[in-house]
């Protein structure tokens, strides 16, 4: 029997959605959990780029496993250097954790921020 092989992968992107643009700039960090809850290690590290987009997955094809991941973006430091009169000391968002859940590691998983100093979202995209 052969090995078998996922190609599922992970990615992001963050739109500033104050300003109207690609957040490029922002830190990420992504976290694997362990069954029981537990942080397991940070798995991947990013800056995003002009289009707001990681240059790489932060989980490469083939590599996706199913569980349970946190993104975490830091986007006060990011608002402090493009919208210093927009933030309050310290950020009202500093770091914005995304915790999500893998259960078919074959799929695509995109799962973008949308932002502001005050707010933000998130989905499941594709």
């Amino acid at each position: 029997m052969g090995r078998v092989t996922h190609a599922g992968q992970l990615t992001t992107h963050v739109l500033d959605v104050a300003r109207g643009r690609p957040a490029r700039g922002v830190a990420i960090e992504l976290v694997r959990f362990g069954d029981g809850g537990d942080r397991v290690a940070s798995s991947a590290a990013a800056v995003t780029n002009a289009d707001g987009r990681t240059d790489a997955p932060l989980v490469a094809p083939g590599a996706l496993t199913v569980g349970r991941y946190e993104l975490r973006f830091a986007v006060g430091a990011y608002f402090a250097l493009t919208a210093p009169d927009d933030v309050s000391d310290p950020p009202f968002l500093d770091v914005v954790p995304v915790r999500f859940a893998v259960a078919d590691p074959d799929a695509h998983h995109h799962v973008p921020l949308l932002v502001s100093p005050w707010s933000y979202s998130t989905y499941r995209g594709s």
